[in-house]
């Protein structure tokens, strides 16, 4: 199975995603900022689902889904975004720029293993 790639900068959200992840049984693969997912990815990384955080500094969680979305291995690949925001208008920014679903934190550990079965099994 290809590794799932977390986006956040706060490296105790990514130890939560990670220790969720792992005990479900997934690989994954982390970046703390959208420059080093994108470097991911441009050197050969294709993952099966991308989890980005929507405020990170120097590129938000849109722009990083707007470059995904121009690179070939992430193209189609699935895309949620992960944040304590909730409002409609960020939501529906993040749709335009290719995300495929919004997860508002905190996320239950159990909501967030069957949101990522169904969208990974979904994908493939």
């Amino acid at each position: 199975m290809k590794p799932i790639l977390l986006v956040d900068d706060s490296t105790t959200m990514l130890a939560s995603l990670t220790g969720i992840l792992s005990k479900a049984g997934y690989a994954f693969t982390t970046a703390t900022d959208g420059h080093t997912a994108i470097a991911k990815v441009q050197g050969g990384l294709s993952p099966s689902l991308i989890i980005t955080d929507y405020h990170m500094p120097g590129m938000n969680g849109v722009e990083l889904i707007a470059q995904l979305r121009r690179l070939a291995p992430t193209r189609f690949t699935p895309i949620l975004v992960l944040t304590t925001d909730s409002q409609q208008e960020k939501r529906g920014a993040a749709k335009a720029a290719g995300a495929t679903g919004w997860l508002v934190k905190p996320v239950d550990a159990l909501a967030l293993v069957q949101v990522v079965k169904q969208v990974v099994v979904n994908a493939a």
